[in-house]
This record gives C-alpha cells, structure tokens and sequence, in this order.
C-alpha cells in the first residue's frame, strides 16, 4: 500500500498521548480489500472514519462519508487540508440520511455501539446495489459474537477474512429485505420515558453515573440559563425541566444522534429549549449560564481518553457566570478534581459513593 506512506494525519481533538494514532491496522487491511475488490467505477460510502484516513485515500471517488460526530467532521476537513486535498469531493452526510443513490461498495470501521453497528448495516442494506460489498474492518480484540449475528440480520453472505496485524475484515454480500426498521430505543425511568436513537450512549438504562447525579445535586429552582454538557439524550436537562418550568436550557453534544434524540425528548417543550450540536462551546458568549450541569464523556470509542472533558472545563469556565455554579458526576478513578482546582476557586465535592462523586464548582465573588 505505497499510498498510504504519503499523507500525514492529524488527530482532532488532539491528544498527549503518543500511542493513539489517527489510524489503526483494521484502516489498513480495508484498503487493501477496497483494492482486490477491483470494482469498476465504486460508488462508495464510508462509515465511522473518524479522522479521515479512509476519506483521505478513497478521496478520488468522491465518497459518501457519513458523519456522526462534529469533532469528526473537523477531523476529516482538517486532514483533507493537511494533505491538499478538496474537501469539495466528499459528500458529508448525517446518519439517519437517504443516500441520493444506491452505492456498490460500504467501507465501514465496526464501532464499540452494537447499536450503531445494526442502525448503519440497515441504512446500507436499504442502499446497496445488487452486486455490492460491505466491508467491516475491526482490531481482533473488540470482536464479539454479535458482530456476526447483526450481520447475518441484513446480509445473506457474511465472510470473516484472516487475521493481518491483529485485524479482520467481514465482507458482507446480497442484502436480505429488512423486517423491523425501529431505530429508537424506549428507557423508562420514574414515571418518564425517554426515547433515543440506535447508537446513542446507555441504550438499556439511564446511565447510573446520571441517576446518581440527579438524586444528590444542588439545583436551584431559579436558574435562568441552563446548559446540560455532553447532553446524549437530554435526561439531564429534563430533569431539571421539570423542576424549573421557566429556564432557558440548552442542550450540547457532539453526537449527533444523542442531540435528535434529546429533541424527541423535548418534543412539546420547544420554546425555551435550544440544541446544539458541536463538540466546543464557542457559540456561548463569555459569562452567559447561571448553571452548568455534565456527566463528561471519557470513552472515545475503545479507548479511555478524559482529554477531550479537561478541555471541555477550561471552556466551562468561560461561559459561566462569576456567581453560577459548575455541577458534574464522575467516576472516582478518574481524578477530575486535579484539573478542576485549577480552573475553579472553589471545588466541593457534596456527595460520593464507591463508584461516583459529584462536584460543584464555583468562583469566589
């Protein structure tokens, strides 16, 4: 793959650690099966790419890539750029998107979500031509039976390559017509219900880091301006909906599914409830939210990865009032506090157990 050797990647959001790459062998041997495939003009779409090494080499074909992250869109514009080459070629589309046209090949990186995985085998399976290929590269470590079994839900022909540095290929053929096309799961919690798309963090259950939180934070009834952070479903923001009928809340996620999965939540609550969808917070004004509540991501697909909440805080600290108060959850092992005393006057924690605790974090006026 003499190829590949001549363009650079960059990973977004950036990273200290020099292990993580913007690229795996799994990427690799995709390419290399795109290759022996020697199909006559492919038309292509590519799926969980998430720094735009497939986009970048399958570049020449104007691929679909489909996006599922903000930070993975500027990821992939940033290494279009780094490597001179049009950002113009590539067609972004959103996830739950229609392909203008059936496709002859998908180049799809398996992701942690199994969810995820069966939401975009179905899209596929809707779009693919007759004759087509579905190639699904993953790390031999991630395997899991119900990789196969998904699979085998939406493909008649489902083939597992060899191992090659620790990585396989499924290649998936001839489409099976599709019986049950629901793609949202119900929670239920209290006396709510809670609705979210395939793919969406805690598909079973509200998250448990979330239902400890709600039960032990200090959230005022008089918060004007609200942002719940990394907001998935809304379940957050809801709650404290319910307490406060009256605030301004805004919901932020760089996931795009999590955020049309917390406005089916606030379906009937659209006048003082704003979405966005974006991985930073430089849409927010200096000084604009008397209350910011977080359960912070910290998995980046398979790895552990508590880089992106730190920068997440230091933008925190910006957007909130001098006499607003900054409440999250975590997991004990992480060590949130560390960076938080450096950004905050003041950092309580009010309540923990084995697994969790919450801080509140203040400025001093």
């Amino acid at each position: 793959m003499k190829k590949q050797l001549t363009y650079s990647f960059d990973r977004y959001p950036k990273t200290e650690q020099r292990s993580l790459q913007a690229w795996n062998a799994a990427d690799e041997y995709l390419l290399q099966y795109f290759e022996s495939l020697e199909i006559f003009e492919p038309n292509i779409s590519i799926y969980n790419d998430r720094f735009g090494f497939l986009t970048c080499h399958l570049h020449e074909f104007s691929p679909n890539v489909v996006i599922n992250f903000a930070s993975q869109k500027k990821s992939i514009i940033q290494n279009l750029k780094l490597n001179q080459l049009s950002k113009d070629k590539i067609n972004f589309i959103e996830p739950l998107s229609d392909l203008e046209k059936n496709i002859n090949i998908a180049v799809l990186k398996i992701p942690k979500s199994m969810d995820l995985f069966r939401l975009q085998l179905m899209n596929i399976a809707k779009s693919l031509d007759k004759d087509g290929v579905v190639l699904c590269g993953f790390m031999t470590r991630h395997f899991t039976p119900q990789m196969l079994s998904i699979a085998n839900d939406f493909f008649e022909s489902v083939e597992q390559s060899k191992a090659w540095k620790k990585s396989r290929i499924l290649t998936l053929k001839k489409s099976k017509p599709i019986k049950d096309e629901n793609i949202i799961n119900s929670i239920s919690f209290e006396d709510q219900t809670f609705k979210q798309y395939f793919g969406v963090f805690s598909a079973k259950n509200i998250d448990v880091a979330s239902q400890f939180f709600v039960k032990h934070w200090k959230v005022k009834d008089d918060a004007e301006k609200v942002l719940d952070l990394a907001s998935g479903n809304g379940f957050l923001a809801k709650m404290i909906r319910l307490k406060n009928p009256e605030s301004k809340i805004h919901l932020l996620d760089d996931d795009w599914l999590a955020v049309e999965s917390s406005k089916l939540n606030f379906a009937n609550d659209n006048e003082n409830t704003f979405f966005h969808y974006n991985d930073s917070l430089e849409v927010f004004e200096d000084d604009f939210f008397d209350l910011i509540v977080c359960n912070p991501p910290f998995h980046f697909e398979f790895e552990t990865n508590i880089e992106v909440a730190i920068e997440l805080f230091k933008q925190v600290k910006r957007i909130l009032k001098k006499d607003g108060s900054f409440q999250l959850v975590a997991n004990r092992h992480l060590n949130y506090k560390t960076h938080l005393i450096k950004l905050f006057d003041k950092v309580e924690k009010i309540k923990a157990d084995r697994k969790f605790e919450i801080y509140v974090c203040k400025f001093l006026l």
